[in-house]
């Protein structure tokens, strides 16, 4: 299993590196090794108790507690809280995070039929999946997650939501037609296919075209079908320049309908405002432009 470095640990956890180590300190919650340089690093199992810990602390017991409790009795509790109706999304994401990183497929899919049950499909999706990409995402971007990790997570999340998709019946409704794509050289799908289960979900017809599609196709494949909507995500590097021009293209080329355009908040911050392309920010933000 890798090797985690306590900084790393913050990241996975959210709990301070100052803090993580009085812990150790005070209650031996997690015991370090040392590199052959005497350097201090955590394996898998390690980093899945750290997440274990954090998880249950929000279940009445004290840190204290739950630090001196072996792993055995940690699961233990774990499973006797997952059928608590009362757990918050957070703990969900805690342990949706956790299963990413030990590459644990059954955990995943046991918390995800848990949350399922829980919430809703949709709910589960917006409160807990999505900010589950998020944090994975960010620590991607931070280079404090592996990209096995990152893959590994992502292609269970597909499974799901295809298998999610497939399961809703086809609208024929030509009255909202929405076309959905990622621009040249964008492949990180898994946005784009959460918001085909949204739409599909409000009844809704979609035109899935999927990843890297040529702006040229994109024209002739709208020029067939007519839609009301596209709706694209700009999730590779912020390139300010290059999505102007991405955008001023959409918007010319598409001046009949409206576009939608997911991004980090921050993201069009230098772009010019076109009366025609407009920014979602969440999967709420998704869910009100279809009311």
């Amino acid at each position: 299993m890798d090797s985690f470095s306590i900084s790393e640990l913050q990241q996975f956890s959210g709990i301070k590196a100052h803090t993580i180590r009085m812990w150790e300190q005070r209650y031996h919650a997690l015991e370090p090794n040392r590199s052959e340089g005497n350097t201090r690093y955590y394996d898998g199992k390690q980093l899945r108790r750290l997440l274990n810990i954090v998880s249950l602390m929000n279940a009445d017991y004290k840190v204290s507690e739950l630090c001196a409790m072996p792993d055995e009795k940690l699961f233990k509790l774990l499973d006797r809280q997952i059928s608590d109706q009362k757990q918050p999304h957070e703990y969900f994401i805690t342990l949706m995070t956790a299963s990413a990183i030990e590459y644990d497929e059954v955990g995943f899919d046991k918390i995800f039929l848990t949350a399922v049950l829980r919430y809703g499909i949709q709910q589960m999706y917006i409160f807990v999946l999505y900010p589950v990409l998020q944090r994975l995402g960010l620590m991607w971007s931070n280079n404090t997650l592996r990209p096995a990790h990152e893959h590994f997570i992502t292609s269970l999340v597909r499974q799901k939501l295809l298998t999610t998709i497939d399961a809703l019946p086809l609208s024929l409704n030509p009255e909202e037609t929405w076309l959905l794509f990622l621009p040249p050289n964008e492949f990180h799908e898994t946005g784009l296919l959460f918001a085909n289960f949204l739409i599909r979900q409000s009844g809704h017809k979609v035109i899935y075209l999927g990843a890297d599609v040529p702006l040229e196709s994109l024209k002739a494949a709208a020029n067939e079908i007519r839609p009301t909507s596209l709706l694209t995500f700009l999730v590779r590097k912020n390139d300010s320049e290059n999505d102007d021009e991405l955008l001023s293209s959409l918007s010319r080329q598409f001046r009949d309908q409206k576009i939608y355009v997911a991004c980090d908040g921050s993201r069009l911050v230098e772009i010019k405002k076109r009366k025609n392309i407009l920014t979602l920010h969440s999967p709420g933000d998704l869910v009100n432009a279809m009311k």
